[in-house]
């Protein structure tokens, strides 16, 4: 994976239009209200983005969001606790999806 996800390449995020610089444009436009201070403050917000990116395992993501929640004060221990939030998000994903393999099981053996 170290071939393949280059640090740099995070810099060309802004270029992810060229081939549709309309389309580009509405997910930046959409993606900067998304991201801006609402209802939420742009720390929690970072904090959610950070947790998303663990769990979607994007490095160019971890790396922009953990750099962002520093830059706003947000302490380790506050990034690892919204970390395992998402961890275990998934796990309940997961495991609420065991609900086909039981049903299945039971089914069987009727």
């Amino acid at each position: 994976m170290a071939d393949y996800y280059e640090k740099k390449d995070l810099a060309d995020f802004a270029n992810i239009g060229e081939y549709s610089p309309s389309l580009g444009q509405k997910y930046f436009d959409y993606y900067g209200e998304a991201t801006n201070a609402g209802a939420l403050t742009a720390r929690e917000k970072a904090l959610i983005a950070l947790a998303v990116a663990t769990t979607q395992k994007c490095p160019y993501c971890i790396d922009a969001y953990t750099n962002q929640c520093l830059s706003l004060g947000v302490s380790p221990e506050e990034m690892m606790e919204a970390v395992h939030v998402g961890a275990a998000m998934v796990a309940g994903v997961v495991l609420a999806h065991s609900t086909q393999m039981r049903k299945i099981i039971k089914k069987k053996e009727m």
